[in-house]
């Protein structure tokens, strides 16, 4: 049971404005503390002050105070770790608040109080992922798609504000408020935690149930993306157990060029770190190139954390972080009490002073060196710079298919196709530009791009260029904030001129809420299987997440979605072809119209103000009239409607019991699917469309629905019966059982194809348990927990891959999914593996983190590694999901 905190006598007094505040003085530690890099200190700091001797102890505090010899073990080093809050968004926050009602209910049929079922730790929750481009190109297109917004997701909407009534200690931020990134950087975040008189303060940490949560670390909050269900049991008073991490010093110096972008240093940065390897470890950057860096750059870096593999990528607070504080309207004296404690802490950073701590290697950046760039076309991290931009789609076209290339024929690389759109007739070839976004919470968050696109749109109008009216063009705010500086600014009326105009304030093209196409272009594409793209100011571009009809995706700045939207075409050299021409013949290139760093930097210096955030942030509780006047239940327990097709109460507790259940043996199982490598949590579990003809959408048919009512699967991901016929449904999925992508499979006892949740049906008809065989990075991408529910209620017992993204292992470990890894240098092909075998895992009654298992393959014999890396990981397992561990604690 819980004890006294041993370290108590490390609580000292401080006093700020004439009251007395407590802390936990970790510099009394000694000389190590000096040396360790300013995130290890917020880990020491949380396991000084929660020690207890139960859920965190001595141990965790020694092995974090010691991490300069324990971070380089072999084997790791498991600490525990309590984090100050939970920050989750719609999508993922949803299923959320469904388990916890679910929880409820179990709780209460095994005879407890199901009032004990609430946040412990404070939980905000930010509706941002319903909201979708139908409607662009017009004043009234925003509150066309707010008000599509409220009628497809009325219900969801409506389960959230009984939440947000039923559940203590949750804050829920309405629809139409902004990204969930930008909200929590300019307005969630504390940065230090209690500001009452006589309380203990701290560091504001988090984790949250949506990836890009690093974003908050380019304010110096430490946070990361966890499982939906990992967030749940921090939610109820959990410590996160986590192996100690290395720490990379990232060095910044020099100064970014005069038409460089902030978006251009993220990509450099990105497919830096991402061939240098930094999967499961922390990335701190340092140097007195980031003194020159603004917090939304530094955010904007902290972001793409995921896409280049890290778990955090940290800017430790300094004078630069408390300005932008009080830019955003924090008051006066909380920057003042953060600052006094930070510095009375040893975690106020001066980056110029040349101080730096102890890492466990050092890389380095010129910032003078990064130029205009571009990432794509199928992942974040393959960057190409704007001036090789032709030359690399030329190669992608023709090379073999794969992450860099289409497989077309040398033939049909000049084909073109016309089509029909508003009365005029147009032509479209490879390379053509169909989708430009201006979205996301990467670049929407930063004034310098969001204003550069502003000026950029402004001399392009002045200059007579315009944007074909067929390209999707939209611009999504990360947050009111951004409409009032675009306004103020004088640049909106430019943007909208080129067809961007204020679509909605919401994560939309870039988690694949772009909306439809004119079915003339789709059947331009279609028709002759050309290569079109979009071009957004995004994070994400994996195949099938954009647009199923864009199968090239380029993550560019805001101010380059605007060139190649003009262009038309990502076929271009902007350095020896004209955007179009003046009226007197002469050419206009894209340097005569790009705004420089400077005059960007006076703009934002003159417009982006603390009134503003005031404004703002004001009334972003309050939300819409639509969100007033939804009526939701009451009560402590929420009353299921059988007929829902949005909320439904999940099957994980159905015949739970008080007791342990009884572990089945894992004999001649099947294997479901046999994939390759990079799997995403988008081809496991997608979160756009619902295909016409696939499960889930037949049976949203049977219940009376038509296609124009599926809505997404992000939006329905409070309904385990369309999310389990969701799982693998990706158009993109490339199995190795079939000869051409698709969410389709072999039932291997007859070698029928069929849709991937009939074929699971056919085995669960059979008692057979199931397996996946995976190649590397398998679960990459978003922290989605339904890419571990869904495969769980497909009855997928176990995974064996080459590799699996950190967030994805664990939410496996919570489902009690079991991973398994092969052996280094062996893959299902070096084993002879066809997928076709009958496999039986030899599960000992004793198992341990990371011990070897055999598995046998019909005649074959090989080892993996058991990937449950922490004794904690083994508790879930044995009781069959971290939920259920969490109720029968509950239970006592």
């Amino acid at each position: 049971m819980a004890g006294t905190n041993p370290y108590a006598n490390l609580c000292k007094s401080l006093s700020v404005d004439n009251k007395q505040y407590k802390y936990y003085d970790i510099t009394a530690l000694g000389d190590k503390f000096n040396r360790l890099p300013y995130s290890i200190r917020v880990l020491l700091e949380s396991a000084v002050r929660n020690c207890d001797n139960f859920q965190v102890t001595e141990g965790d505090v020694n092995n974090i105070l010691n991490w300069e010899d324990n971070q380089a073990k072999e084997d790791g080093i498991e600490v525990a770790f309590k984090p100050a809050r939970v920050i989750l968004q719609d999508f993922t926050g949803v299923p959320a608040v469904v388990d916890f009602a679910a929880m409820r209910d179990a709780v209460r049929s095994l005879g407890g109080d199901p009032q004990k079922i609430n946040p412990i730790c404070p939980a905000d929750l930010v509706i941002d992922h319903s909201v979708q481009v139908d409607f662009i190109r017009s004043p009234d297109a925003l509150q066309k798609n707010q008000d599509h917004e409220f009628e497809r997701n009325k219900e969801r909407f409506m389960f959230l504000k009984w939440g947000a009534k039923a559940f203590d200690n949750m804050l829920i931020v309405p629809p139409g408020s902004g990204i969930v990134h930008q909200v929590n950087l300019e307005y969630l975040a504390r940065v230090v935690f209690n500001g009452q008189e006589d309380a203990v303060l701290y560091p504001d940490t988090v984790v949250g149930t949506d990836s890009h949560t690093t974003m908050i670390n380019g304010l110096g909050v430490l946070g990361w993306g966890v499982g939906g269900i990992e967030a749940e049991a921090v939610m109820l008073g959990q410590a996160i157990s986590m192996l100690l991490p290395q720490v990379v010093g990232y060095r910044l110096h020099g100064s970014l060029t005069p038409y460089v972008t902030s978006t251009d240093l993220v990509l450099t940065i990105t497919k830096h770190l991402r061939q240098l390897g930094v999967v499961g470890k922390f990335v701190e950057f340092y140097g007195p190139g980031v003194k020159a860096l603004s917090i939304a750059d530094r955010a904007t870096i902290a972001n793409m954390c995921p896409e280049y593999g890290a778990t955090v990528g940290f800017f430790p607070v300094d004078d630069t972080s408390l300005s932008y504080l009080r830019q955003t309207n924090r008051p006066e004296s909380q920057v003042k009490l953060i600052e006094a404690y930070l510095k009375a802490t040893g975690q106020l950073r001066d980056y110029e002073s040349g101080d730096d701590p102890i890492f466990s290697q050092t890389v380095g950046l010129d910032l003078a060196t990064v130029v205009s760039s571009v990432s794509g076309p199928k992942r974040p991290n393959d960057r190409v710079s704007v001036t090789e931009m032709k030359q690399d789609f030329a190669n992608c076209l023709t090379n073999k298919v794969g992450f860099k290339g289409f497989g077309i024929p040398t033939e049909k690389l000049t084909t073109k196709s016309k089509f029909m759109f508003n009365g005029t007739q147009y032509e479209i070839t490879h390379g053509s530009v169909i989708i430009a976004a201006i979205t996301s919470c990467t670049n929407t968050s930063n004034p310098s791009v969001m204003l550069g696109a502003g000026l950029l749109a402004k001399n392009a109008v002045a200059a007579g260029l315009d944007v074909a009216p067929y390209i999707k063009t939209s611009l999504s705010p990360g947050s009111g904030v951004v409409t009032y500086y675009l306004r103020e600014s004088g640049v909106i009326p430019a943007l909208e001129k080129l067809g961007f105009d204020i679509v909605g304030y919401g994560c939309m093209t870039c988690i694949g809420n772009s909306g439809s196409l004119d079915e003339n272009i789709v059947n331009a594409i279609e028709k002759n299987d050309l290569v079109c793209c979009g071009v957004l100011s995004g994070n994400r571009n994996f195949e099938g997440r954009i647009h199923p009809n864009t199968r090239a995706n380029y993550l560019a700045s805001p101010l380059l979605v605007i060139a190649y939207a003009i262009a038309g075409t990502v076929d271009i050299d902007f350095e020896v072809e004209p955007l179009g021409k003046k009226s007197d013949g002469s050419p206009i290139f894209l340097r005569d119209i790009w705004p420089t760093r400077a005059q960007i930097q006076e703009i934002e210096r003159k417009y982006v103000i603390p009134t503003m955030f005031e404004e703002v942030y004001g009334k972003i509780e309050v939300g819409s009239q639509s969100w007033q006047a939804l009526d939701a239940p009451s009560g402590n327990l929420y009353p299921w409607d059988d007929v829902s097709t949005y909320i439904k109460r999940p099957p994980f507790f159905d015949g739970m019991s008080k007791d342990l259940p009884v572990k089945k043996p894992i004999k001649n199982a099947r294997v479901l699917l046999f994939l390759g490598d990079s799997v995403t949590t988008d081809h496991i579990s997608p979160a756009g469309s619902i295909g016409r003809t696939s499960p889930a959408a037949r049976y949203l048919a049977q219940r009376n629905l038509t296609p124009r009512e599926f809505n997404s699967y992000g939006s329905r991901r409070g309904n385990d019966a369309v999310m389990a016929r969701g799982t693998f449904a990706n158009i993109r999925l490339v199995n190795k059982f079939l000869t051409k992508p698709g969410p389709r499979t072999i039932y291997l006892p007859t070698y029928e194809e069929m849709d991937v949740f009939d074929c699971a049906d056919r085995y669960a008809q059979d008692n057979t348990p199931l397996i996946l065989i995976c190649g590397k990075d398998y679960g990459s991408g978003s922290s989605r927990d339904w890419a571990a529910k869904g495969p769980y209620l497909l009855g997928i017992r176990a995974v064996i891959a080459e590799s699996f993204e950190r967030i994805h292992r664990s939410n496996l470990v919570g489902m009690g999914i079991i991973p398994l890894q092969f052996l280094d240098g062996q893959n299902a092909e070096s084993l002879g593996l066809d997928g076709k075998e009958n496999y039986t895992i030899n599960l000992p009654d004793k198992l341990t983190p990371g011990q070897h298992l055999q598995v046998t393959a019909d005649d074959k014999n090989f080892n993996v590694i058991l990937r449950f890396d922490t004794e904690v990981d083994l508790l879930y397992y044995k009781h069959g999901g971290i939920l259920n561990y969490m109720i029968r604690k509950i239970l006592g």
